[in-house]
């Protein structure tokens, strides 16, 4: 198997995988970055949402040879301290039931509030319409977007 160098969170990492092996069980499995969760294999729910040069995409259908070129960012590399401005927000409104969805809708929410500091009602939940959350904590997922675009502008 071949062996490649990441760069995950700010740091260099070598992994050895098989050429077309998803991303998520690359930081999963061979990482232990669990923050990133696998829920449907198929780029339809978000739970393995991640950010490649800031972008918000789905690690399970990224292969690890594609990201070699690529700064990737976890929800474990949002911020080192756990205190980004979604990340209070969530805990300010108490977003999560389970939390099995909360990593990727984070990080989907954070790469669309670099692109829109000041979103409207209607454009968070846009943004946020393609990450599904078993729980159905919509409304207070996209309240707790609005507070971190408040705080972040």
């Amino acid at each position: 198997m071949p062996t490649y160098t990441l760069k995950i969170n700010k740091k260099s990492v070598n992994v050895t995988a098989d050429a077309d092996t998803p991303l998520l069980w690359v930081l999963r499995d061979e990482l232990n970055m669990v923050g990133t969760k696998f829920g449907c294999g198929i780029s339809q729910c978000g739970a393995c949402t991640v950010h490649a040069d800031g972008t918000a995409i789905r690690s399970c259908q990224l292969q690890v040879s594609m990201a070699q070129d690529i700064e990737i960012t976890t929800i474990e590399g949002l911020s080192e301290k756990g205190d980004h401005p979604l990340q209070q927000a969530w805990k300010e409104v108490d977003v999560p039931q389970c939390g099995y969805c909360q990593a990727g809708q984070i990080m989907t929410a954070a790469s669309f509030l670099k692109d829109n500091p000041n979103p409207t009602e209607q454009e968070i939940r846009e943004a946020m319409h393609g990450n599904l959350c078993r729980c159905a904590s919509y409304n207070r997922i996209e309240k707790a977007v609005a507070i971190a675009a408040e705080k972040m502008s």
